[in-house]
């Protein structure tokens, strides 16, 4: 297949539609972004050995009656539309919003979304241009009929700091739609200084969960590129029931005292990259929670926070399993956790297979490698979820404990297949007297290969 090199990002994403994650797409994506290394990101070497089988284009494509060509997709034409970018532009100021930083312009994004989701001449742009905007609670709602949609944010989205305007645990929700596109370089700012004091979930365990900042909901075929997200009041960003969903770019950001504001939290989801992004909050730079499947996470710098986690799984009976994770090339700093597996003590059973935390760099981390099956419950109760085929691969670094490894698995389901290679991990705390680092195993069958620093643990069972 010849690639057309002066492609638009709508455009992009059409191939992607089209081709899902043959090789080719990478060529398309490397100019767009401008960086070779993004290839890794955008159809990451986890999803291409994935392989998911080809699928006819989703609904809502229709080919153009002007269309430039066609590719040959696994013996099968399809048509691609690739003449100008034709994008019909909904600025949000045009239909009413302020951008004064002081009126609500809810209603007027919320108007600008209709008209660009129901545009029938081609894709569409809905536009948040320069300025600021104080917006409450926004629904982007699909299916919609412009294929594909973009959101472009120039200036800076504020949220209305009034909790009780939340009726709904989402600040923004795009929801239902099949080919999005958000980019960029404005600030979702969502004020959460505001609500920080309000959240009680350390010793309530059924506090009210504060407004996520961005959810992205039943989503099919979608890029967010070069979102910046900051102050959120609860998650910065959540990704729910939704599959082929690359993000990459990311600016995302908050205290590291801040309560629950995940960078971007994963669960129901399937085939999901995230690459080349920066992450700093006061919980998990990204979780990646239950019914996950082929998930990649790849070149993402983390800290502050609590590291980058598979869980916590296991509280809930509607809970599926976990199923290959790969995350790799990242740099995790200044965070109370690295590389962690936690599941709920808890009588809900479930599984997480196929996990590979890969070339990993830890600086002042507390716990640098960390598997906890007593997460959430100060009661000595056994999990009954069940973690096998986990691999930690050049794992390097400065823990500011002592236990720079910690594998604590279930009595009931002990951990098997763990895999210990090339980990050096030396003691970068406070302390003057003991600087050593050591492993704590319970319940875990490991097997090690090449550097071990610290010395691998003697499993106790």
């Amino acid at each position: 297949m010849t690639t057309t090199r002066n492609l638009s990002l709508f455009q992009t994403l059409l191939l992607v539609l089209a081709c899902q994650c043959c090789a080719e797409v990478a060529a398309v994506f490397d100019h767009v972004t401008g960086t070779a290394n993004l290839i890794d990101g955008i159809v990451s070497t986890a999803n291409q050995q994935h392989r998911p089988p080809a699928a006819p284009l989703p609904l809502g494509i229709r080919t153009p009656a002007n269309r430039r060509g066609s590719v040959a997709i696994n013996g099968t034409k399809a048509a691609v539309y690739l003449k100008g970018n034709g994008n019909a532009v909904f600025d949000v100021k045009k239909y009413g919003a302020k951008a004064n930083g002081k009126s609500d312009d809810a209603q007027a994004f919320m108007t600008t979304w209709i008209a660009a989701c129901r545009n029938t001449t081609g894709p569409a742009k809905f536009l948040i241009p320069k300025g600021i905007f104080l917006v409450g609670p926004v629904t982007f709602a699909g299916p919609c009929k412009s294929m594909p949609i973009t959101i472009e944010i120039q200036g800076t989205v504020k949220a209305t700091t009034d909790i009780s305007e939340y009726s709904s645990p989402d600040w923004i929700s795009i929801e239902g739609i099949t080919g999005l596109i958000l980019t960029g370089s404005g600030v979702f700012d969502g004020q959460g200084a505001s609500a920080w004091p309000y959240n009680d979930c350390k010793i309530n365990n059924n506090c009210q969960i504060l407004p996520n900042s961005i959810k992205f909901t039943r989503l099919n075929h979608s890029i967010v590129d070069g979102l910046t997200s900051i102050n959120s009041k609860g998650f910065h960003t959540s990704v729910f029931r939704c599959y082929n969903f690359t993000a990459t770019n990311m600016n995302i950001m908050a205290p590291g005292n801040s309560p629950n504001t995940d960078g971007m939290h994963l669960s129901t989801s399937k085939l999901v990259t995230i690459s080349s992004s920066t992450i700093g909050t006061g919980d998990d730079c990204v979780s990646i929670g239950h019914s996950c499947e082929k998930i990649t996470v790849t070149n993402v710098t983390c800290g502050p926070g609590h590291g980058i986690s598979i869980g916590s799984l296991g509280r809930y009976k509607t809970e599926k399993s976990v199923l290959d994770v790969l995350v790799q090339n990242c740099t995790i700093f200044n965070a109370t956790n690295g590389a962690r597996i936690k599941t709920w003590a808890n009588t809900i059973s479930g599984s997480a297979v196929g996990i590979v935390f890969d070339n990993i760099v830890m600086r002042k981390v507390k716990n640098p490698i960390i598997i906890d099956q007593t997460y959430g419950t100060k009661e000595k109760k056994a999990s009954k979820w069940k973690i096998s085929d986990v691999h930690f691969k050049n794992i390097r670094g400065t823990s500011t404990t002592n236990v720079a490894v910690l594998l604590e698995c279930s009595e009931l389901f002990p951990c098997e297949g763990v895999e210990l290679r090339d980990i050096n991990l030396s003691y970068g705390g406070a302390s003057l007297k003991n600087t050593t680092t050591v492993s704590s195993c319970l319940n875990a069958k490991i097997k090690t290969f090449g550097v071990q620093n610290p010395p691998a643990c003697v499993v106790q069972h």
